[in-house]
């Protein structure tokens, strides 16, 4: 495991719900994503290039955090608006002993 030193570069708001309600979250090339549901609430996450073609799915557990890459013009959308993402620069990676 690991510690991620960020710093956010946009404001957090919550994912859409489908392709229309889709966010390139500030042209971010880092997105941080929480799922702020309860622990055994898990979301489906997809990314999706500007087009609105699938790139990618993956669930995200209640509580859960995780940062993911994606290009500055794919979007991002999930099946619960309790899924918030905001845009960051990652500083560091400290691994954790």
């Amino acid at each position: 495991m690991a510690d991620i030193i960020f710093t956010p570069v946009t404001t957090q708001a919550a994912l859409g719900t489908d392709t229309a309600g889709a966010s390139n979250v500030g042209s971010s090339e880092f997105v941080r994503l929480h799922n702020s549901a309860d622990v055994n609430t898990e979301h489906l996450v997809t990314l999706e290039e500007s087009g609105g073609t699938d790139i990618g799915t993956f669930t995200l557990g209640g509580h859960e955090t995780v940062i993911i890459r994606k290009a500055t013009t794919d979007k991002l959308f999930a099946a619960n608006a309790a899924v918030l993402a905001c845009g960051v620069s990652v500083c560091s990676i400290r691994k954790k002993v």
